[in-house]
């Protein structure tokens, strides 16, 4: 039996990564593929936990070699997805889930057209702002830089599957858990992990 592949994108800032971490201590049976990235680790980061951290050259030789279903530059750093990971998660029957951009997504939705695709938007422009500016991390130039770039990356709502506004945090996550328990309780889905009983079900019995 094959997993299903999740595909979750946002624009940067959106809080797509603290919902998929509240996600996971949620729903069983779902793996995040750990990306590979040419960013510096950031403080607090753990190689092989929230990324995997490797060199340009490296990265682009496993690009050559066809080693990733997706993968992306954004702002001047590399970021992508082991073919090989996902495909084994997949075949063992778990439910594999991406956190990636949409670039990335338009990648996998050419390779996995039965991929279910996410979309998070923020509740405004002003509340993307004001969440970049809380990170500490960048200059101002640098936050309406990312905040242009989100702009134009929320254009791209129309090419996914699903849309969750995450203005209240804990709804959000509540719908992003919705998405993930219908798509399993799906009949082909369900005729899968539930053969044996659903044969013993319509199978009549001898009075």
């Amino acid at each position: 039996m094959s997993g299903l592949l999740f595909v979750v994108s946002a624009a940067s800032g959106t809080g797509k990564t603290s919902l998929v971490k509240a996600l996971l201590e949620r729903v069983n049976n779902l793996h995040v593929s750990v990306s590979h990235t040419t960013r510096g680790q950031r403080p607090g980061e753990l190689d092989g936990v929230h990324y995997h951290f490797s060199n340009k050259d490296d990265f682009l030789n496993l690009v050559n070699e066809g080693g990733f279903i997706e993968y992306a530059e954004v702002f001047g750093n590399y970021y992508g997805t082991a073919q090989a990971t996902v495909k084994e998660q997949l075949a063992k029957g778990h439910d594999v889930l991406l956190e990636i951009d949409w670039q990335g997504a338009q990648q996998v939705r050419r390779l996995f057209p039965e991929s279910k695709q996410i979309f998070i938007l923020p509740p405004s422009q002003f509340d993307l702002r004001e969440r970049l500016s809380n990170r500490g991390t960048d200059a101002v130039d640098v936050i309406e830089h990312r905040l242009s770039c989100a702009v134009e990356d929320m254009q791209q709502y129309s090419n996914f599957d699903y849309i969750i506004i995450n203005d209240d945090f804990n709804k959000a996550l509540h719908d992003l858990e919705a998405v993930i328990i219908a798509n399993r309780l799906v009949l082909s889905q369900q005729a899968n992990r539930h053969e044996k009983l659903i044969q013993k079900l319509i199978t009549p019995t001898e009075q």
